[in-house]
Parts: structure tokens; C-alpha cells; sequence
């Protein structure tokens, strides 16, 4: 593929992915505000850039077998936890951006987690067989990320309550 193409799907998936979270984002609030027809609209163009998202992932061959799909991830989640968080952090430090600071805190300790949970997941998959992963709970509220029969009474990060956790 030829440089430039590249780069425009790179920038396309990037521009579609956010599209896509910020529009599910939307129709949640419009949902919450009593909109429904209007958060209905939302999700829709939410999923369309889903899908062109990952139609331009799919031509930058970006998804894998599932061993390789989990290594690029752990690498990503790597990456966050020892480079790009503690970097925002220091500025939102620097900045006196409190609420920055704390988001970044609170997604730098998820994505801990997920690093985890991925390696023992690949660890399995390079062993020929499906990963033994329980339920992980996901605090709706602030992204911990935890694995178990049930989440915490309260969440360690953001102390939201065990009903926030949604289950996976």
C-alpha cells in the first residue's frame, strides 16, 4: 500500500472511531434527557461509523489471528500504562487540571488490568485453547475493570456503587 493511502485510512479509522464513541455517547444523554427518537438517530450513525471503522481497519490489515489481535492489544494497553498516562498526567499535574488528572489516573488503572487479562487470555491461545476469563465487571462510572463473580460493594476509584458495574 502506498504511503499517503495509508496514511489517509490511519486518519479515517482514527476520525470514525471518535465519531462513533461520540456519537453513542450523544445518544446516551439524549436517552437520559427523554429523547428517544433523537438518541435512536444517535446510536444509528453511531454504528454506521463503527462499521466504517472497521472497514478501513480491515484494508490497513489491522485485525489479526486472535494470538496476534491480543498481542497488538496488550502492546496498546503497554503503551498507555508506561508511556502516554504518565505523560498526560504530568501535565494535567503541571496544568493544575485536576479533573484531567483524575481521568487519567482512573483509565491508567483499568488499562492495567486489561493488560493482564489479555496476557493470560494469549498465554491460553498460544496453548491451544479458549482463555478461562470469569465475569469482568466494568464500573459504568469511571472504567475499573475488574474479574470475578461480582464487582465491589463500591468502586475503589471512583466509589460508585456496585450497581454501576456492568457485567461482561
Amino acid at each position: 500500500m502506498k504511503k499517503m493511502t495509508e496514511e489517509n485510512l490511519k486518519a479515517a479509522f482514527a476520525g470514525e472511531s471518535q465519531a462513533h464513541m461520540k456519537y453513542l455517547a450523544f445518544s446516551r444523554k439524549a436517552e437520559a434527557e427523554g429523547k428517544p427518537n433523537v438518541a435512536r438517530l444517535f446510536a444509528a450513525a453511531s454504528y454506521a461509523e463503527q462499521v466504517h471503522a472497521t472497514a478501513h481497519l480491515r484494508v490497513l490489515k489491522g485485525v489479526g489471528g486472535t494470538a496476534d489481535n491480543l498481542g497488538a492489544a496488550m502492546a496498546g494497553e503497554a503503551f498507555e500504562v508506561e508511556e502516554m498516562y504518565p505523560a498526560y498526567i504530568a501535565a494535567a499535574d503541571a496544568q493544575e487540571e485536576k479533573a484531567a488528572k483524575t481521568a487519567f489516573h482512573r483509565a491508567m488503572d483499568a488499562e492495567v488490568v486489561h493488560h493482564q487479562l489479555y496476557s493470560r487470555a494469549k498465554q491460553a491461545v498460544e496453548a491451544g485453547r479458549d482463555a478461562e476469563i470469569g465475569p469482568v465487571w466494568v464500573c459504568e462510572a469511571c472504567g475499573h475493570t475488574v474479574e470475578g463473580t461480582e464487582p465491589p460493594d463500591q468502586c475503589p476509584l471512583c466509589q460508585a456503587r456496585k450497581d454501576k458495574y456492568v457485567r461482561f
